[in-house]
């Protein structure tokens, strides 16, 4: 699927640990590689705490990173600063978790989405920028007497719809969405995630989808990376993550996802981890067990995975 497109985002051999030296020291991200694909959604899933926004974070250089190297459309960013910097900002937004959090609450809707604008000079007049702000909350389904209103004064859902029309102000190529639904009602969780797979086909968008819901990431993701404890597990098509897990935390994972089948949800039994077997020493890498579908294990254990699908 993936050998013909070209990789916009790279991820090799990322650590970064915070409180280093100390005695609160916390591997967050530990020795994480990926790729990204032009146009594609990569689903990024784990417990609270796996690491999964600190790695969007990271991409974005939000956070400094201590080893390996982030390359964002063939440009290297371990040393990116000033223009350049800016200028990569310009490709690469992010939509946050907490929509309530992540908007002004001093600033009306007009001057938060264009920010971005103002920021980048993309707009010489008030005309335009008036325009462009216009245009941008009719993609995201928000009209024209939202402009002068504050953030307080929308539902949940609204409020993420104009953090989306925020992020793709300034036309990025990739954009992060940090559990961008996690914080709203079921009902327009599936309006929100519609909204970004619309804008993703007319715009030609590709996004990093970070979620705690394995369902949801499914639905909307191309590929799916598994985290936990800052390292990688798991990564291959959410068909494949979704219907032949490998990896015993992605199993327990699934497991947990509950049925709507009540009699079926009675008798159904989740798998506990075991995470100690990460705790044991041994050198652990990325194998490819199936084609495109990779698992973080020894050498004897990819045989043992190798040989359960052989059977």
């Amino acid at each position: 699927m993936s050998e013909d497109r070209k990789k916009l985002v790279e991820v090799k051999n990322v650590s970064l640990t915070f409180n280093a030296g100390k005695k609160n020291e916390v591997k967050a991200i530990d020795n994480v590689s990926f790729d990204i694909y032009e146009g594609e959604v990569f689903g990024l899933v784990g417990e609270s705490g796996s690491g999964k926004t600190t790695v969007g974070r990271t991409i974005l250089k939000l956070y400094d990173f201590d080893d390996g190297d982030i390359t964002f459309a063939g440009q290297s960013l371990s040393n990116i600063s000033g223009k350049d910097l800016k200028e990569f900002r310009k490709s690469a937004q992010m939509i946050f978790q907490d929509p309530q959090a992540s908007l002004n609450g001093r600033m009306k809707i007009r001057d938060i989405v264009a920010e971005g604008l103002d920021i980048h000079g993309l707009t010489p007049s008030k005309e335009e920028r008036d325009e462009r702000v216009q245009h941008l909350l009719d993609l995201v389904g928000l009209n024209k007497d939202h402009l002068t209103r504050y953030p307080h004064e929308f539902s949940g859902g609204q409020r993420q719809r104009i953090g989306i029309a925020r992020a793709l102000a300034v036309r990025p190529k990739f954009i992060i969405a940090d559990e961008p639904i996690s914080a709203l009602d079921v009902s327009i969780q599936a309006q929100v995630v519609n909204l970004m797979q619309k804008l993703q086909r007319e715009q030609g968008l590709t996004y990093l989808f970070v979620a705690h819901d394995l369902s949801m990431v499914k639905y909307i993701s191309d590929r799916i990376g598994v985290m936990h404890w800052g390292k990688m597990l798991e990564i291959g098509t959410s068909d494949a993550v979704y219907n032949d897990p490998i990896h015993p935390y992605t199993k327990s994972l699934l497991s947990a996802i509950p049925e709507p089948d009540p009699e079926f949800e009675k008798g159904r039994v989740h798998m506990e981890y075991d995470p100690s077997a990460e705790l044991d020493g041994q050198e652990r890498q990325m194998h490819e067990i199936t084609p495109g579908h990779f698992v973080l294990a020894t050498e004897e254990e990819a045989a043992a995975y190798r040989a359960e699908r052989n059977k």
